[in-house]
């Protein structure tokens, strides 16, 4: 995949496919540090350790409407390439954490791309799934938590053209105000 925003929307698919209610998802950009890091956890059905074992494995999983599962592999790949690290914690019932750790300066690091545009799409294709994303930069943040969103609409959808629109835009102007249109 050619950006980190990419592996974050599959890894987040193989979520709501685990009957996730809650999928929190944290952006962590750290200059000082060189590294970019990516949480993705959810309360979804979790994994057992052989299943942990087996979706780093680019020949396994648990779809029936194809025989390979690359997403997880290229996403560890992607993050070890760069001098990072990748780590999966779960269990069954409760949930899983999934971690990339990018060398931010590395050569071989691809963009993180449209953030913004995968989290709209994950939460207004995804409704009855609340969200949390963080972005930090350099020690600034912002949150987008969709059950604050769900409270102040009082059932008004998050799909609604209107409600799509300010979420696509809370999220563009945000991630500007917290890095200053840095691309990473």
């Amino acid at each position: 995949m050619p950006e980190i925003a990419l592996n974050v929307l599959d890894v987040a698919q193989n979520s709501i496919r685990a009957q996730a209610s809650l999928i929190q998802i944290t952006v962590e950009v750290n200059q000082p540090a060189d590294m970019v890091k990516i949480i993705i956890e959810d309360d979804g059905c979790g994994m057992t350790k052989e299943q942990i074992e087996r979706v780093e494995d680019p020949f396994y999983t648990t779809r029936t409407t194809r025989k390979i599962g690359l997403g997880v592999s290229f996403f560890k790949m992607a993050a070890i390439s760069t001098g990072g690290s990748f780590s999966i914690e779960s269990e069954p019932g409760k949930g899983t954490v999934v971690t990339a750790v990018f060398g931010l300066s590395h050569i071989d690091r691809m963009p993180l791309g449209d953030i913004g545009g995968v989290m709209h799409t994950l939460i207004t294709f995804n409704t009855q799934i609340d969200f949390v994303f963080t972005y930090i930069f350099d020690g600034r943040s912002f949150t987008l938590d969709t059950r604050q969103f769900k409270e102040i609409l009082e059932g008004v959808p998050l799909d609604t053209p209107e409600v799509s629109q300010y979420i696509r835009e809370f999220l563009d102007e945000n991630k500007t105000e917290t890095d200053g249109g840095t691309v990473i």
